[in-house]
């Protein structure tokens, strides 16, 4: 089982590879050259870089590892009869993958009704084809306007709940919200992810440069780990090698001829 990190271990880590000598105060680090100060954020690297330094960390990795985790499906949003609208709440969804129209008109719950997937599309196709409110009809395709928007074709004629899947971005580590996905199973990523940005916090960013024994880099050693994070993230997906679960075997493999 892999040894996760709290908020907590997670600062004191940041901390000790950094090199600062700290103390924490109800979940914060203060250096321990100055006394806790939390009406002062000059003295309070908690408060400054590290919700920074997060971000930064769980950022990348979300957009680098597209995990499982995060696929979500909500419902209860509609396209009324007559529009092609369909609006949720912004931030709602990363990333739309489906929308399921729920059959008949006016059911709520998808599984109480027949799941109906709409074909993603363009916008410049439902404007060409589907542009006029004159003609309604079951909704067949869809295409997402902005972030929380989504447009569908034709104009419906009736209400339809739909269920959109998709991806979110869950709540940072913080110090109210101790653990998370990322930092319980992928904590080795998650602080050299951190580690990049806080060495240019601290002015680092150069140290192979400046120190050329110095071979690994935080960059280096994130891009190595991402690499077997991705291919696992990817067998839980069945994308791996064949679309299959499997880690590629390189004893497996056809040669040529």
């Amino acid at each position: 089982m892999t040894t996760g990190l709290t908020y907590n271990t997670y600062v004191q880590q940041i901390c000790a590879m950094a090199a600062i000598q700290y103390q924490l105060v109800n979940g914060i680090a203060y250096p321990v050259d100055y006394p806790p100060s939390p009406t002062d954020p000059a003295y309070n690297p908690s408060q400054v870089a590290f919700p920074q330094m997060i971000t930064y960390a769980e950022n990348r990795m979300y957009r680098d590892l597209d995990f499982l985790f995060t696929s979500t499906s909500i419902t209860g949003y509609s396209v009324v009869s007559g529009t092609r609208q369909i609006s949720i709440p912004q931030g709602t969804i990363v990333v739309s993958e489906q929308i399921n129209l729920i059959t008949p008109a006016g059911t709520t719950d998808p599984n109480i009704g027949t799941r109906v997937p709409l074909l993603a599309t363009t916008k410049e196709f439902l404007d060409s084809v589907y542009g006029s409110s004159s003609f309604t009809a079951q909704p067949e395709y869809f295409v997402p306007f902005n972030d929380n928007l989504f447009l569908v074709g034709p104009f419906s004629n009736a209400t339809y709940f739909v269920e959109i899947v998709g991806t979110y971005r869950p709540a940072s580590l913080s110090s109210t919200n101790t653990q998370t996905f990322i930092s319980q199973y992928l904590p080795d990523v998650f602080i050299m992810a951190s580690m990049i940005y806080y060495s240019a916090y601290q002015r680092n960013f150069g140290r192979a440069t400046d120190d050329p024994q110095m071979a690994m880099t935080y960059e280096t050693q994130y891009q190595t780990l991402l690499k077997s994070a991705l291919m696992e993230e990817n067998r839980k997906k069945f994308e791996a090698a064949a679309w299959s679960s499997q880690t590629p075997s390189v004893s497996a493999t056809p040669t040529r001829g």
